[in-house]
């Protein structure tokens, strides 16, 4: 049988539309807390909370994004989403006061959770079946670059402009976000889903009632839970590596951590994707797991610029190669027609894996040291291996459904 098309004119637009998203949320992670402490007259707690007002709101507006993604009104949906989005970073400028800001953040995250949930919902859809690793791998393969290229260009730009200038750039973003999520949004349902959604009458009293099955797939939660334990390690390297950098004498080569786990992400993910279409998903999981500890084993020992820098291309290798398996997991292991909600789910673990790990792991470093604490990002790794193994491993494989082939 001929293999599907993957590169399709659609394809690329969720993928564009995603990266743009994506650049302007880890841009704003990485220079905001500057912005509070030297613009704001704010202190460490205060620039703490600005990322956590916007997981809190991401992660509370997932299940519902799920469930739009789901049904008839997932086109209005993704487009006011994308239209929030931008409306926030246009407002980014005018802010002059922290309580204004936390509400903004606030609002910026509501609109990043259902957008990057439709996204991954329509993405997931339109990828064929037997391509289903490989193609998700590409398009978070967006998400990766932008969690490079973000940091790097804030940074970058508060340090040789201003915070005008990087707000500037950031509405361009939110901009061709939209413009490219509405091609997204214009893409329809396959017919199966389409059906499913039409079918009358019984089905419609039920989703009146907002039960926590309406909100999230049961059927993804082992995964997700996995996916909580690694993002606790994920939110210590995204928030403290720049500044562990500067403590080990290492602030020239900072900059390059992220470039390095970039490479190694884009180096491996043609083959990744493709090796977890026709291996058991355990054969990909347990390595890139283990990659993982041992990344961040390497950079909590790090004493040199070749350690430090060998920790990313680790990292890349592991955690990068890992994410896109367990969304894939996480949609597979769900019913057609609730692919939006097995998505939202696994989204609403990994923010919420976020949001803990960077209240946790901030405490940890600032009771003992940067090195504890990425060993404790170590400990969160092998606890979620720990759960996988539990809950996943004697699992059969997770292959493409029938139906799904046809």
């Amino acid at each position: 049988m001929e293999q599907q098309k993957l590169w399709t004119g659609n394809f690329l637009s969720i993928c564009f539309s995603s990266f743009f998203v994506f650049i302007t949320f880890y841009s704003l992670t990485a220079t905001l807390p500057s912005f509070v402490t030297d613009h704001l007259g704010g202190d460490q707690s205060q620039a703490g909370w600005v990322m956590t007002a916007f997981v809190i709101a991401s992660v509370l507006i997932r299940p519902f994004a799920g469930r739009w993604m789901d049904g008839p009104a997932r086109k209005k949906a993704i487009v006011l989403a994308l239209v929030v989005f931008m409306i926030c970073a246009f407002v980014y400028p005018a802010i002059s006061a922290f309580g204004v800001l936390l509400v903004l953040r606030f609002a910026h995250g509501l609109s990043f959770g259902a957008a990057t949930t439709g996204n991954g919902t329509i993405v997931a859809e339109l990828i064929p079946a037997e391509r289903k690793g490989e193609g998700l791998g590409y398009y978070t393969l967006a998400m990766n670059l932008a969690m490079v290229l973000g940091p790097f260009l804030g940074l970058t730009i508060i340090q040789h402009g201003s915070f005008g200038v990087l707000f500037t750039i950031l509405i361009v973003f939110g901009v061709l976000g939209l413009l490219l999520g509405l091609v997204t949004a214009r893409i329809r349902k396959p017919a199966s889903a389409a059906a499913a959604d039409s079918v009358p009458a019984p089905a419609a009293p039920a989703k009146t009632k907002l039960r926590w099955k309406s909100l999230l797939e049961p059927k993804a939660v082992p995964i997700s839970l996995v996916a909580l334990f690694l993002a606790i390690a994920y939110s210590g390297i995204l928030s403290f590596v720049p500044g562990y950098a500067k403590e080990l004498g290492l602030e020239s080569v900072s900059s390059y951590y992220f470039v390095v786990y970039a490479a190694m992400i884009v180096l491996a993910r043609p083959f990744t994707g493709k090796l977890f279409d026709k291996l058991h998903r355990n054969y990909m999981v347990y390595p890139t797991i283990l990659l993982y500890v041992v990344g961040l084993i390497v950079l909590a020992t790090a004493h040199s610029a070749f350690m430090f820098l060998f920790s990313g291309a680790l990292i890349g290798l592991g955690f990068g190669s890992l994410f896109p398996c367990l969304q894939t997991i996480a949609i597979q292991s769900a019913p057609k027609e609730r692919t939006g909600l097995a998505t939202g789910t696994l989204f609403i673990f990994f923010d919420g894996g976020i949001g803990i790990g960077s209240v946790l792991l901030g405490g940890i470093a600032q009771a003992s040291s940067n090195r504890v604490m990425f060993l404790c990002g170590a400990a969160s790794v092998v606890l979620g291996a720990l759960v996988y193994y539990v809950l996943m491993h004697r699992n059969p494989s997770a292959r493409p459904r029938p139906a799904e082939s046809v």
